[in-house]
């Protein structure tokens, strides 16, 4: 699904030059639930940026889906990166002045999505994450935890292949946290793939595999077996 291979990123001005990731590899198997731990300023926001082709890598080679992407065009990044993958921040980045509805709605618009197929979506992505009664509502009239639930029916509703997380719950209280970690284990459930950025150690054990980055390297790659705690007894 995502295999990285000695992906470095160099980051360089006039007078200093900065290795934000070093000889970077990794595999993300289909159906996968991986979750990315390691240190402020290990290069963690730099993979998930560089998985989510939002940037580009100074050397290694990066397959998504089977595709190689070193050498495609801005616009060729952009189509796959809207048809393949689904992106949950932890700042929600809800429009304020939209609705639920319309806010699942912004990326399906950019799609090209039919108005029957981007409402049969809407409707079904919020069910999904149990908010089918309030896609009327406005994101300030929600809890954090249900505008994180919105966050993630917008990413569903693309129905990617592949769900990147950046520390999905780190502006939750710990009730609303356990909460959207049962539904994106739900999700997984399902056959999608996720990649988690978190600090909680807690929720890192959760996973199906905990990747710790130092040095912008990959340093260790641990497979985690354990049962998995539910919101209602955490």
């Amino acid at each position: 699904m995502l295999k990285m291979e000695n992906i470095s990123k160099v980051f360089r001005t006039d007078v200093v030059e900065t290795h934000a990731l070093r000889q970077f590899s990794l595999n993300v198997d289909e159906g996968d639930f991986v979750t990315v731990t390691g240190p402020s300023g290990s290069g963690k926001t730099t993979f998930l940026n560089i998985a989510g082709l939002l940037e580009t890598y100074s050397s290694g080679t990066y397959e998504l889906d089977g595709k190689d992407v070193s050498n495609l065009s801005d616009s060729a990044r952009s189509r796959l990166r809207n048809e393949k993958i689904g992106f949950i921040f932890q700042s929600f980045n809800l429009i304020p002045d939209l609705n639920l509805f319309d806010n699942v709605d912004v990326p399906l618009r950019y799609r090209g999505f039919n108005s029957a197929e981007r409402k049969k979506r809407i409707e079904e992505a919020l069910e999904t994450v149990g908010l089918s009664n309030r896609m009327k509502h406005l994101p300030a009239q929600l809890s954090g935890g249900q505008q994180q639930r919105v966050a993630i029916a917008r990413a569903l509703a693309g129905s990617p292949r592949f769900l990147l997380a950046d520390e999905p719950t780190g502006n939750l209280d710990s009730k609303m946290a356990h909460s959207v970690m049962d539904l994106l284990h739900n999700i997984n459930a399902q056959g999608t793939t996720i990649v988690m950025v978190t600090h909680d150690p807690g929720f890192a054990k959760q996973a199906k595999r905990n990747i710790f980055v130092r040095d912008g390297q990959v340093s260790e790659n641990t497979l985690v077996e354990q049962d998995l705690p539910s919101a209602a007894s955490a």
